[in-house]
């Protein structure tokens, strides 16, 4: 069995939904996953889009999510899930925000594309101390022993200068 990803609120490859971005009210997705390995000891989650800012002319990967730590025994996320309700001994990771937490789709031109990644570790990793994703990647490093991911887009909805105007 292969580890699995998926998400009540959007299909593979679909659109995310307004409510889980910066036009919405910013909430995390709801996940499941199946199909962790025998051998695994913990999981990670990064979400990222590799299309900012522009998806026609892609500069960087602009991170939204980082977990680790995620205890093999969680079989997913709730929706809006806050920091004090993510699984037992879950550690949280720094977006590019600079923050901790879920920090919604919020593309600046066109479909960007999100990719939501589980990782399955064969070790627990220490404290890294709200690490970014580079740092998080750097000590996971020999220890994947599978991965899943799921992918959504969005585009922010076009306003008209007038519906601006009267904040429609």
């Amino acid at each position: 069995m292969s580890l699995i990803l998926t998400s009540p609120a959007f299909p593979p490859g679909g659109e995310i939904p307004s409510v889980y971005t910066c036009e919405g009210e910013d909430l995390s997705p709801a996940l499941s996953w199946s199909g962790v390995p025998a051998g695994a000891a913990s999981l990670v989650l990064v979400v990222d889009d590799p299309d900012a800012p522009d998806p026609k002319a892609p500069k960087m990967t602009w991170v939204h999510w980082v977990l680790y730590n995620v205890p093999v025994s969680a079989t997913g996320l709730p929706r809006a899930v806050r920091p004090a309700d993510l699984p037992p001994g879950t550690r949280e990771g720094l977006n590019d925000w600079k923050r901790t937490g879920w920090g919604g789709p919020c593309p600046p031109k066109g479909r960007h594309r999100y990719f939501f990644k589980l990782y399955a570790l064969d070790v627990v990793l220490p404290d890294l101390h709200q690490p970014t994703k580079a740092k998080l990647e750097a000590a996971m490093d020999g220890h994947i022993v599978a991965r899943a991911e799921l992918v959504g887009t969005y585009e922010k909805v076009k306003k008209s200068f007038v519906d601006s105007l009267f904040g429609r």
